[in-house]
């Protein structure tokens, strides 16, 4: 399992299978009408237990703290996305962006949109820093910040514009987010995103060349792996390959709801 090769197939698997988990969790709490707190609530223990095994992993080098640190990151970031795509932590702005605004009153309203949300993900990365900086094992810290990173770059993208903003996967409670993102052939800050993320896996991989022990080839492999992920998903906004294949086969069918715009693809981050 200290394979550089293994981690970074684990970790794609991981990453495609907790996607599509929570899509599956999301579009079935969508169709059968359940009230989505409760659905949050029932889910809250795999935020408990992500927040203990982040917390009994980071004293630990070995392979199975690795990976469980590793884990224990994807079921807190998991519980928080599940909790916006049911639309129970989100932002104080549930409506639909009016046309025709001026660009600082669009900011404001796009921020109200998820502004909870995104406050919440900010406090996880500043107490998982707080506790997880200058430990032995730091694979979970460096996994949150780039799941946290990689996010907030993908949403300035998508407010700013992209060519391609997947809403096939966009769930009923999210329908308002729609009209406060655009649709662009580019916008300023792509290259940097793309710029930095692939800079990010180049550090990654210069990085394992000199690790001083196969565990820790294995936690650089992951977080390289992950970036490299991230990096593929901004591509995925500008280049048209059918990335949606990944997750549809095995989705309830959608029901028909007459929407056809929306800012969330079926992009991991």
């Amino acid at each position: 399992m200290t394979s550089p090769w293994i981690a970074a197939l684990a970790a794609l698997f991981l990453w495609w299978f907790s996607t599509g988990a929570i899509m599956v969790a999301a579009r079935r709490a969508d169709q059968s009408g359940r009230h989505p707190l409760r659905i949050t609530l029932l889910s809250l223990p795999l935020l408990i237990l992500g927040l203990l095994a982040f917390h009994f992993t980071r004293d630990s080098a070995t392979a199975g703290a690795i990976y469980g640190s590793f884990l224990s990151v994807l079921a807190i970031w998991g519980w928080v996305e599940l909790a916006f795509l049911t639309g129970v932590i989100t932002g104080p702005n549930p409506h639909p962006c009016p046309k025709g605004l001026p660009e600082w009153e669009r900011f404001i309203r796009a921020w109200g949109t998820i502004a909870y949300h995104e406050m919440l993900l900010a406090a996880l990365l500043v107490l998982i820093w707080l506790h997880g900086a200058g430990a032995v094992n730091e694979v979970g810290l460096w996994t949150f910040a780039t799941l946290y990173l990689a996010r907030v770059s993908a949403k300035l993208n998508l407010y700013f514009g992209v060519p391609r903003i997947n809403t096939e996967f966009l769930p009923k409670a999210l329908g308002h987010l729609a009209s406060h993102f655009r649709l662009a052939r580019l916008n300023w800050i792509f290259p940097i995103s793309v710029t930095g993320l692939t800079a990010a896996t180049a550090w990654w991989l210069y990085e394992m060349t000199g690790a001083v022990s196969p565990t820790e080839t294995t936690g650089i492999a992951l977080v390289a792996t992950l970036t490299a992920l991230a990096l593929l998903e901004h591509w995925l906004m500008v280049l048209p390959l059918p990335d949606a294949k990944l997750w549809r086969w095995m989705l309830p069918a959608p029901k028909q709801t007459g929407h056809t715009a929306g800012p969330e693809g079926p992009n991991g981050l």
